[in-house]
């Protein structure tokens, strides 16, 4: 356990260096990135039970109250917290309609001085159908265009199960979903009930960083509590979501 801590803590480190960076790509890649990930997912038969879809961008300071206010006007049915009229601190907008959750956050830090502020946009579904897709092609674009000014950095995650009436073990489905997704390892670690393994897929445009040849990430456990099941997780071009 303490090896998988130690891994999972180098790939957060990873995803932090990537969220401060990151690379720039666009709603459309977005949109086609998380319908690729469930496309594979459901012709391999795994249950989605969930995806989430984030996106990131840095704000000039002088632009939060203009954003808030524009936001607010097109957005009248959300939920506001904080901001108290200041360009500091965490402004946050919600909405939650039936498997469906959507936030907004304006987080605003002061470093050594100097204000640096975020906006971030998080979806996340509890179900992927018509509606589900309905929402990415119809009704993403339009918050992404009226929350970032610019080309937001994106990241793609979708979680599953697998049935488990096999009972394979856990690289035999590792080596099957590498392979549907025509992916080549970069690096990963794997225990009894556990592999977590960064690749490289052709499917995917946007890679780590310049430094890192990867693009996906993908989670597997084996669990025997609460009946016996294997999840999986998988995100492009890394996993944003705890696994």
């Amino acid at each position: 356990m303490k090896k998988i801590s130690f891994i999972l803590s180098i790939f957060g480190i990873i995803g932090f260096i990537v969220l401060q960076a990151g690379n720039k790509t666009t709603v459309a890649d977005a949109n086609h990135e998380i319908k690729t990930l469930a496309s594979v997912l459901q012709d391999e038969n795994i249950l989605i039970t969930g995806w989430s879809l984030y996106a990131r961008e840095t704000l000039e300071k002088d632009d939060v109250n203009g954003l808030v206010k524009d936001l607010k006007a097109k957005l009248p049915d959300w939920t506001w917290t904080g901001g108290n009229g200041s360009n500091h601190g965490e402004i946050i907008a919600e909405s939650k309609s039936p498997g469906l959750q959507e936030k907004i956050k304006i987080v605003s830090t002061d470093t050594n001085g100097q204000i640096h502020t975020y906006v971030m946009y998080e979806v996340r579904g509890q179900f992927w159908n018509k509606n589900t897709e309905a929402f990415l092609s119809k009704n993403l674009p339009s918050i992404i265009f009226d929350i970032f000014r610019g080309n937001a950095t994106t990241f793609s995650c979708i979680e599953g199960e697998i049935n488990d009436k096999i009972k394979s073990a856990l690289p035999v489905y590792k080596s099957k979903l590498l392979k549907a997704f025509n992916a080549k390892e970069v690096e990963g670690l794997e225990e009894d009930s556990f592999i977590s393994v960064s690749a490289s897929s052709p499917l995917f445009d946007n890679s780590l960083s310049s430094e890192h040849d990867m693009n996906m990430q993908l989670g597997l456990r084996k669990t025997e509590r609460l009946g016996a099941k294997t999840t999986i997780v998988v995100g492009t071009p890394i996993i944003t979501i705890e696994y």
